[in-house]
């Protein structure tokens, strides 16, 4: 699959006219339908005119090939841990709820769970072995500061994996040390439950876990490893359209800070690029 295209066919192209003579000739052809522009995400010429002109200098740096790849799948696992908060901070907000009203809830459960039986015997459903029936049980004959406690950590948890969401989404070096960091501290818990009791969906959470730690700390170099961050900024620059043609023509760019204004096309991954 070309990234690239995907991208482009969606966003749309980003095509920039720089005010070198030299540089711009490289990124500019004459057609029958008029003046093409060279995207700098996709490298094709489109006829029309460019989304940015300036000097090379204050260009987009626009992610593409394997760093384009790499933001996606961040961003995919942006949206689990987006997901995962949600279900977290929901199920503190129950927490703080059903410890509010506790004893109707117990009245209710003590009530209904006889009349659940007969159904349950003709099924062949053994409501006194049932994990559900236990585990609602022992939360409401649970203390009430132990409920309390527990949906404080929920509530701390679901905070941290929103932190962790928001970070990789808008793809902030700080977002991808700490999905790295937070991840690897959960590593060792999900071990210790599988110990306890081996079940699919804790198997997959400890996979998945493991390897968006290693995915995440040796694709974007974090920690120092493959060469640190400088060799994650010059692989990025290494890739760039428009510095691989300024270095064709003899040239080199020199990135300025402060100089990407409201609203540019790539100006917020620029930022993240200098981070």
């Amino acid at each position: 699959m070309d990234w690239n295209l995907r991208v482009c066919g969606r966003r749309g192209h980003v095509m920039y006219a720089p005010t070198e003579e030299e540089l711009r000739a490289r990124l500019r052809v004459e057609t029958p339908a008029g003046e093409a522009w060279r995207c700098l995400r996709c490298g094709g010429f489109f006829v029309g005119e460019p989304t940015g002109e300036g000097p090379a200098d204050d260009a987009p740096i626009v992610i593409r090939g394997r760093a384009l790849r790499d933001a996606i799948i961040l961003r995919l696992l942006a949206v689990e841990r987006g997901v995962r908060a949600l279900l977290v901070l929901l199920g503190a907000y129950g927490l703080f709820r059903f410890r509010s009203h506790r004893d109707a809830v117990q009245l209710a459960f003590n009530e209904d769970l006889p009349l659940i039986r007969p159904i349950a015997d003709k099924i062949g459903y053994n409501l006194d072995d049932s994990s559900l029936v236990h585990t609602i049980r022992t939360v409401i004959e649970a203390r009430s500061n132990t409920l309390l406690w527990l949906a404080v950590g929920l509530a701390v948890y679901g905070v941290l994996q929103l932190i962790e969401a928001t970070g990789l989404w808008l793809l902030k070096r700080w977002g991808e040390y700490f999905a790295v960091v937070a991840t690897a501290l959960g590593i060792p818990i999900e071990v210790y439950e599988l110990t306890e009791k081996v079940t699919g969906l804790r198997v997959g959470a400890l996979v998945i876990n493991i390897v968006a730690v290693l995915y995440i700390a040796l694709s974007k170099r974090l920690f120092g490893l493959r060469g640190g961050h400088a060799a994650y900024e010059a692989e990025r620059h290494e890739v760039s359209l428009l510095e691989v043609e300024t270095a064709a023509g003899g040239g080199a760019i020199t990135r300025r800070p402060g100089t990407v204004r409201a609203g540019e096309p790539g100006g917020a991954l620029r930022d993240n690029a200098r981070r």
